[in-house]
């Protein structure tokens, strides 16, 4: 008996184990709380978007002209204002050349008129003796000779006269000429000539450009098209004006100038359409007071910007909220996610103008990896957690 002893003790043990294992109460069973989902979010609210179409240009004058001689001669004289940068007005004498052989050719071209008319008056004195002459015949005057009666002379001597008049402004066309005027109001660009030149015609004497405006050519592509408002037949836009952007002197300015027309053709090489935005007086030249802004120089590299289509009831959708397949992520009235499809009306580089949502509805913005419907939510916008903090 003594052998079975421990034996009997370990089954006792085990027993009791058992039995107090089983006799204890089970333990309460908290109910687990329900996963949620930390984000933030953001309420629209429906609104009118104008597009911005953006493109860039060089300033170019409308007008760019080499100055070349008509005459030849020697320069006497060249203006202070005929120099690179030098500005003038319409009608302004900017070079002088020798004009004595000009001069000389008019007074010999008016001696010629003077003679022509001398003639003139004697055949018509010598047409009229002719004529008493015919008439001493007793035959009627239709029956004369045209050569009896000198009309042919009389002709001849009128014939004259035209062409020495016409020599005559020839010659003063020329001495006009020697003085080189200014055709518009510009400034000079280069200078090619100097006082005790001799020029010939042809020689070029320099190049000026008008700044009574500037224009820029704008390239806008198909996209930029699809922003805008559908061109007139002349190429203008409904909104023709357009804020032009570039650096002077150091310093970034802001001008204001008006699209005056579309060239009207695709360019083959990139494909785009040009648009041409015209600036009014870019020197300041004719304000007496001048301006704050500084001057559109000929040559500056600018950017503009136009105004394009007016998007009606749209919601501004935060490019982080659109989810793949135009979707967005919604928070209903119990907190939980609802997703919505919507209609992307356009794009820029900050946000989504969609339609399909409804006033005041509050979207998910934060980056969410794979939405579920009806995933509960927990907000996280700033104003929510800085009541928290409270």
């Amino acid at each position: 008996m003594k052998k079975f002893v421990p034996v009997l003790l370990v089954l006792g043990a085990i027993a009791i184990t058992v039995l107090m294992f089983l006799s204890q109460p089970e333990p309460v069973k908290a109910p687990a709380p329900e996963a949620a989902l930390a984000v933030k979010t953001q309420s629209l609210k429906s609104t009118s978007v104008t597009l911005e179409v953006e493109s860039q240009g060089t300033v170019q004058p409308r007008t760019r002209t080499s100055l070349v001689s008509e005459v030849s001669g020697t320069v006497l004289e060249v203006s202070e204002q005929f120099i690179v940068g030098g500005t003038f007005n319409a009608g302004d004498i900017l070079m002088k050349l020798d004009p004595t052989d000009y001069e000389v050719a008019l007074q010999r071209a008016q001696a010629q008129l003077i003679s022509a008319n001398a003639m003139l008056e004697l055949e018509k004195a010598r047409a009229i003796q002719a004529v008493k002459e015919w008439e001493m015949t007793g035959r009627p005057q239709s029956e004369a000779p045209i050569l009896a009666l000198r009309k042919p002379y009389l002709a001849e001597a009128e014939a004259n006269i035209l062409q020495a008049k016409a020599e005559v402004k020839r010659a003063k066309l020329k001495l006009q000429k020697t003085k080189i005027r200014a055709p518009y109001a510009g400034m000079v660009a280069s200078k090619g000539a100097d006082v005790g030149q001799y020029v010939t015609m042809g020689s070029r004497l320099g190049e000026t450009f008008a700044i009574d405006f500037v224009e820029v050519r704008l390239p806008l592509t198909e996209r930029d098209l699809a922003r805008m408002d559908a061109l007139t037949f002349k190429g203008i836009p409904s909104e023709s004006m357009v804020t032009l952007s570039g650096s002077v002197n150091g310093m970034q300015t802001n001008w204001v100038a008006q699209v005056v027309r579309s060239e009207g053709v695709v360019n083959e090489i990139n494909r785009s359409q040009y648009l041409v935005a015209r600036m009014s007086d870019p020197y300041g030249m004719s304000t007496s007071e001048g301006r704050d802004s500084p001057p559109l120089l000929v040559g500056t590299f600018v950017t503009a910007k136009l105004k394009g289509k007016v998007l009606e009831d749209v919601f501004e959708l935060p490019r982080s909220a659109l989810l793949q397949g135009s979707k967005v992520a919604t928070v209903d009235s119990e907190t939980r996610m609802g997703i919505i499809n919507v209609q992307v009306i356009f794009s820029d580089d900050s946000y989504y103008y969609v339609r399909g949502l409804e006033e005041g509805v509050q979207v998910v913005t934060s980056a969410i990896g794979t939405p579920i419907e009806g995933l509960k939510l927990l907000l996280r916008n700033p104003s929510k957690m800085q009541s928290e903090v409270r």
